[in-house]
């Protein structure tokens, strides 16, 4: 009955086109038999008659999708190789892990002079990740660390987890060796906590401004101490970042600290960063270039002190005869030229020193640059 009424209301326009479905359908299932009956033989058939469909299973549809965890980054297949085909590798940039292997021994080093206790800090991981994912990715509670790096005038981001952070205050504040720091949860951190903890990341910045140094002077300021993640967002959510994954043991106790740096911050020193070795000058061999610096500088060179000078036409060269005077418009007082070939190179003043004809630098004169010289 809900049928009829419904074709009732219908236009006769719509009421046409309805049936022409149902006829262009009613087509489909008869061609449809038709093919079934004539491949019966050979096809699977339900007790109902009709093809049984094959349905994936979980383990094809996550190696479908490139879910699998199995799997290595570069080894992702499927709708995640799609998604993560607009990230760089970080191992274009080989540099990085010179560079974190060198923070890793500093940090160690500096971490047992603050804390007085034996610390070991080692290197997790070197991984590229969109910055939207790694702040959704990153374990609650946890104290985040907005630093600027000044010559490259850019942010990145350090992030404390809660089971350093409690490690950290209870060494620092005088607790025992071997028994593990005791959280409270649901609690904001007090203000002695984050003050501890600006302590510790004021000192993993500036090893990492000594990481870098070698390769880049950049020094590493604390902007700012989050626990929201959303109040510490220093770059767009698609954007590309190098996440550093270390972890710090402290006996029983630790954590981990991550370092988040953009490929913006790290731009002004990509080609820096790509370098396969440390001091690698693409092409360019220092040593040959400070031992030829040093040869020339024992290089002879001979200087012409000009005295005068003076435009003389050649018809008068030609009547020049034996005694023949020249005159200049200058005095003994007036300052010469010395030159090195056709270039000059200082003003000095004439006089004499035992006997001979010497000339005082006074002034040096700096090359003309090319557009100069063509003027």
């Amino acid at each position: 009955m809900a049928d009829t009424d419904q074709k009732e209301e219908m236009s006769a326009e719509e009421a046409a086109m309805m049936s022409e479905w149902e006829g262009m359908a009613g087509d489909d299932e008869v061609a449809g038999g038709d093919a079934d009956s004539s491949n019966s033989e050979g096809d699977d058939m339900g007790d109902d008659g009709e093809a049984e469909t094959r349905i994936l299973n979980q383990d094809e549809i996550d190696s479908l999708l490139g879910f699998d965890d199995d799997m290595s980054d570069a080894d992702r297949s499927g709708v995640m190789a799609l998604v993560n085909a607009a990230l760089v590798n970080y191992e274009r940039l080989p540099m990085l892990d010179i560079v974190f292997d060198r923070l890793v021994r500093l940090m160690s080093t500096t971490l047992r002079n603050l804390t007085n206790d034996s610390v070991e800090v080692s290197l997790d991981q070197i991984s590229t990740v969109r910055f939207g994912d790694y702040l959704n990715s990153i374990p609650l509670p946890a104290m985040l660390s907005v630093f600027k790096a000044e010559e490259w005038d850019n942010n990145g981001l350090l992030t404390i987890d809660s089971a350093l952070i409690y490690s950290v205050v209870d060494v620092l504040l005088g607790g025992r060796k071997g028994v593990p720091a005791i959280r409270v949860e649901g609690r904001p951190y007090t203000t002695i906590e984050t003050k501890l903890v600006e302590r510790l990341v004021n000192t993993c910045l500036a090893d990492m401004a000594s990481a870098f140094d070698p390769l880049s002077p950049v020094s590493f300021r604390l902007e700012r101490m989050e626990t929201n993640p959303r109040f510490a967002t220093i770059t767009q959510p698609n954007n590309a970042c190098i996440a550093v994954r270390l972890r710090v043991d402290m006996g029983d106790r630790g954590g981990r600290i991550e370092i988040l740096l953009p490929y913006a911050t790290l731009e002004p020193i990509r080609n820096l960063l790509l370098q396969m070795f440390m001091g690698e000058k693409f092409g360019r061999d220092s040593i040959w270039e400070i031992h030829l610096t040093k040869e020339l500088m024992k290089t002879d060179v001979q200087i012409s002190a000009i005295l005068a000078e003076t435009s003389i036409k050649l018809k008068d060269i030609l009547n020049w005869k034996p005694g023949t005077q020249i005159m200049f418009n200058t005095s003994p007082d007036d300052p010469i030229e010395l030159r090195c070939g056709h270039f000059p190179m200082f003003t000095a003043k004439t006089g004499q020193k035992q006997g001979k004809l010497a000339a005082q630098v006074e002034r040096y004169i700096p090359p003309k640059k090319e557009d100069e010289e063509d003027q």
